[in-house]
């Protein structure tokens, strides 16, 4: 195994070795049959991956519509009624 990666076998028999390493380290990668397959990464790591860079109010604030007064209020009538 060379600095990060990982050969899919020595990777389940040394499952605790991986993750420490992942945490410690950053991203392992694991091979199955000689080719890239899978990264193993800390809960850290994954986190940053799937955090929306900005939450819906700073979106919408940063949005060139934002100094519009746009009326955002639902209508009250009821939906017209369709036949199917």
């Amino acid at each position: 195994m060379l600095n990060n990666l990982w050969q899919l076998q020595d990777a389940k028999n040394k499952f605790s070795s991986l993750v420490d390493k992942a945490k410690r380290s950053g991203p392992q990668i694991v091979t199955k049959h000689g080719e890239e397959a899978v990264v193993v990464l800390s809960i850290a790591e994954y986190k940053k991956l799937v955090k929306p860079k900005m939450n819906i109010i700073k979106f919408f604030q940063k949005s060139p519509l934002s100094y519009f007064d746009i009326d955002f209020e639902r209508e009250k009538e009821l939906p017209r009624e369709i036949t199917l």
